[in-house]
């Protein structure tokens, strides 16, 4: 006598594997599959899930971008991303930052392009001036770009203000800038800076921006930041042995991706760090396997929003 349980399996198998071969395979809709076999649509959506389970159905892509694609998936469940995006490392020479500027060009000349951005905070880096070269023009004279960082005073190669102009060009938008100096001598001179009304007001225009871009410095020489932002009477040495990992905004961060015990961060004239929760899209571009440390450190703080880096940093990341 034929066993009544395995026939009822196999009918099953059989019903599964029609479903998916008429919607993956011929193209039909869960709606016409479910005309086609008389079930709901309900039973034709589950019945290509169990199909998808059972591997029964196995989707490849056949695409050098594919394994971006997962990288960004799992950077997304890892640190709790609302987006991210990871370039292709094609040429082991390709300049690091040079491509991960062009992915944030294009994705800001997508963001920037929303209306509902009105007011766009922009941080200092090499990363985010090289995104200016990848964006498009837009026409958005009801945008407003503020420089969210102060000014470094040794002459750099990478300028705040310049960048915060270019960018307003780019977009025929409106621009603010913060023109207080990055670092104060002292945490009291710090303090009596930022009470001061012209500062504070410009804090506060800064801590209420729509969203914000930013780059991560590490503790290399590669760094702007160390090469040219902090203080001359502050050594690497000194910010290493407190346990610093990079830097964000000028804050100096230790692994965990808290304040490093460092003298310099009571000096920072501008937001808090912890501003940034309120912020709706902190975009961070960033990648380099000399930032894996302080990359790691600040995602981890959960002030990340859309993450943007290359695909050997991204797998470091995940690992």
């Amino acid at each position: 006598m034929p066993d009544q349980n395995n026939i009822v399996a196999k009918e099953e198998e059989r019903f599964l594997v029609r479903v998916a071969w008429a919607c993956e395979i011929e193209g039909l809709t869960q709606a016409e599959a479910a005309d086609r076999f008389g079930v709901t649509r309900l039973r034709v959506n589950r019945a290509l899930a169990e199909a998808r389970s059972r591997g029964i159905v196995r989707v490849y892509i056949n695409s050098a971008y594919s394994p971006c694609a997962e990288a960004e998936y799992k950077l997304k469940n890892k640190y709790g991303l609302a987006d991210a995006h990871v370039a292709p490392v094609s040429d082991k020479n390709e300049p690091v930052k040079e491509l991960i500027g062009s992915y944030l060009g294009q994705y800001l000349s997508s963001h920037l392009a929303d209306t509902s951005v009105r007011r766009f905070g922009m941080g200092w880096g090499t990363t985010l001036n090289y995104a200016m070269t990848h964006m498009r023009p837009l026409n958005r004279p009801d945008l407003e770009i503020l420089s969210v960082m102060g000014c470094v005073t040794r002459s750099s190669d990478i300028n705040i203000i310049e960048s915060t102009r270019l960018l307003a060009n780019l977009c025929n938008a409106g621009k603010s800038y913060f023109t207080a100096p990055l670092y104060a001598s002292s945490t009291k001179s710090r303090n009596t800076l930022v009470k001061q009304e012209v500062f504070s007001e410009m804090i506060d225009s800064i801590r209420t921006v729509d969203s914000l871009a930013m780059t991560l410095g590490d503790m290399s020489a590669l760094s702007n930041m160390i090469s040219d932002g902090i203080p001359a009477s502050v050594s690497v040495k000194e910010l290493l042995e407190a346990g610093a990992v990079g830097d964000a905004l000028g804050y100096y961060l230790n692994k965990k991706g808290k304040l490093a015990k460092h003298r310099l961060n009571g000096c920072v004239v501008g937001m808090n760090l912890g501003d940034l929760a309120d912020i709706d899209n902190v975009i961070l571009a960033a990648g380099g396997g000399h930032k894996i440390p302080i990359i790691k450190a600040f995602l981890n703080l959960n002030y990340v929003d859309t993450f943007i880096t290359d695909q050997a940093t991204a797998v470091a990341l995940i690992d």
